[in-house]
């Protein structure tokens, strides 16, 4: 499935959600595809359900990664007032099952997205299963769903969906992770977050562009 071809036309939606475990995930898995949405007027909004206080590096505030995900947000053009923020315990998602698909079918109800962004059914992590398996339950009726892909966290990468983007999009998607200083051990660099998107462009005969699985199409 490719979606739009060309990156000529609008993409087909009004609003869209991106649930992101933890502070960052949002980022890197559809970074490029946010900036599109946004840049074509899509009206999005950032779900983040940890801000990873008992895994913050030693040195910073523990509160440090609600702060970082301001800015990311930011960066990409999501307005202030659509990003919320969750406090669950990072690694301990399964224990509270129930409230966050409670959280989850309360923002259905709130903001009755188009589409919605979730991490794939390949990611092993135990909160991203979580967060995959809760979301399909709150918007299988009523939204579009896109599982993204995070490359360390998968052995399978499912791509039934690539939407592509343009340099500056993915020059926002660098810029937005930049904004991690805490994070910036990690290999998630430019470099990399380019060349996945040229791997996925090359897929489609495009110069860039980001994969995911498809969860849910509603048409």
């Amino acid at each position: 499935m490719i979606i739009d071809s060309g990156v000529k036309k609008k993409l087909p939606l009004s609003s869209a959600v991106i649930l992101a475990p933890h502070t960052d995930d949002g980022e890197l898995g559809c970074g490029a595809t946010i900036a599109r949405m946004i840049r074509e007027g899509v009206q999005v909004y950032y779900v983040a359900f940890s801000i990873c206080e008992e895994s913050v590096p030693a040195g910073y505030p523990r509160d440090i990664l609600g702060r970082e995900v301001q800015s990311a947000t930011r960066k990409l053009g999501i307005k202030s007032e659509n990003l919320m923020v969750y406090k669950y315990p990072v690694r301990h998602f399964n224990s509270h099952r129930q409230q966050i698909l409670e959280d989850l079918v309360r923002l259905r109800k709130q903001l009755n997205p188009d589409w919605v962004f979730t991490p794939s059914s390949h990611d092993i992590h135990q909160d991203h299963k979580v967060i995959n398996a809760e979301s399909v339950r709150a918007f299988k009726n009523t939204a579009s769903i896109f599982g993204y892909d995070l490359p360390w966290n998968q052995t399978i990468s499912d791509s039934t969906a690539l939407i592509m983007v343009t340099e500056s999009d993915v020059q926002a998607k660098c810029e937005a992770f930049s904004c991690y200083k805490t994070q910036s051990f990690r290999p998630y660099d430019s470099a990399l977050i380019n060349s996945l998107a040229v791997v996925k462009g090359v897929q489609v005969e495009s110069k860039l562009a980001e994969a995911f699985e498809v969860l849910r199409l509603l048409m």
